[in-house]
């Protein structure tokens, strides 16, 4: 070790400083790292604050990105509308793409539909069909609908033509009235097909046997959620919908128009 000087000793014990000097062999003492930067806290999701804006029950999986930059998509079952990710405009409507003059905004509802309609197992539903169906088609229904009698007297034609028809209860007057009870009187039957057919000619039903397990509540806000507004309403397995009675070749001529639309 070195040796220091008395007076440059002196001089450096009253700087407080070490009088040892590390020696030629020892590795230098190496300063403390700098201090790791905190990573920046996550930013807020954009769309929490749009939640405060839409109807109460709304969640943050109900709002997406549409394709158009700055705008949200905000899907109820099969209902879209539209929200600027400022929050200042709210808008209904479809964006088409210019390229393909593809309805964007139908195709995301039909496959909503259809995911909506295929989740609810076919025991709930009352179902004709042919022994070799070519076609399915889901149909919203009111007993006391003038239109759902006329498209139900045509169901041996539907079936004959290949057409397999589901159906599900939707009493467009709403709950605890006439047309309601009816549907949960043919759905407690023990002939549900052949009671919703005498329903359907005006037949008197046997009131008495309404019973609690039955799908019509369900059944009703699932059309809600799909929009269904009006009776009797057509749904394509692929989710397409058809307001409105037509005749059976029609609506079978519209089923493949809209299934060839697809391809």
């Amino acid at each position: 070790m070195m040796k220091i000087p008395a007076a440059l000793a002196l001089i450096l014990f009253s700087a407080g400083l070490s009088t040892r000097l590390p020696a030629a062999d020892q590795p230098q003492a190496q300063p403390p790292p700098p201090a790791t930067a905190q990573a920046p806290a996550a930013a807020a999701d954009p769309r929490a604050a749009l939640l405060k804006l839409l109807p109460a029950g709304s969640k943050l999986e109900d709002l997406r990105p549409a394709p158009i930059p700055g705008i949200y998509e905000f899907m109820q079952g099969a209902e879209i509308s539209y929200l600027t990710a400022d929050g200042k405009y709210f808008f209904d409507g479809s964006i088409y793409d210019m390229g393909t003059r593809e309805n964007l905004t139908e195709d995301l509802r039909s496959r909503a539909r259809s995911a909506l309609i295929n989740a609810v197992p076919e025991s709930q539903m009352v179902i004709f069909s042919p022994k070799n169906p070519q076609y399915t088609i889901t149909v919203f229904t009111d007993v006391d609908c003038a239109y759902c009698r006329k498209l139900h007297s045509e169901m041996a034609e539907l079936n004959r033509l290949g057409v397999r028809v589901r159906y599900m209860f939707f009493p467009r007057s709403g709950p605890n009235t006439d047309s309601w009870k009816k549907a949960e009187v043919v759905w407690c039957s023990a002939n549900r097909n052949e009671a919703l057919t005498q329903a359907k000619l005006g037949a008197q039903l046997d009131m008495s046997k309404a019973c609690s397990a039955n799908p019509v509540a369900r059944e009703y806000a699932l059309g809600q959620s799909i929009g269904v507004r009006g009776t009797p309403a057509i749904v394509t397995e692929s989710g397409e919908y058809i307001s409105g009675y037509m005749p059976p070749r029609e609506l079978l001529q519209q089923i493949k128009d809209l299934q060839l639309a697809k391809r």
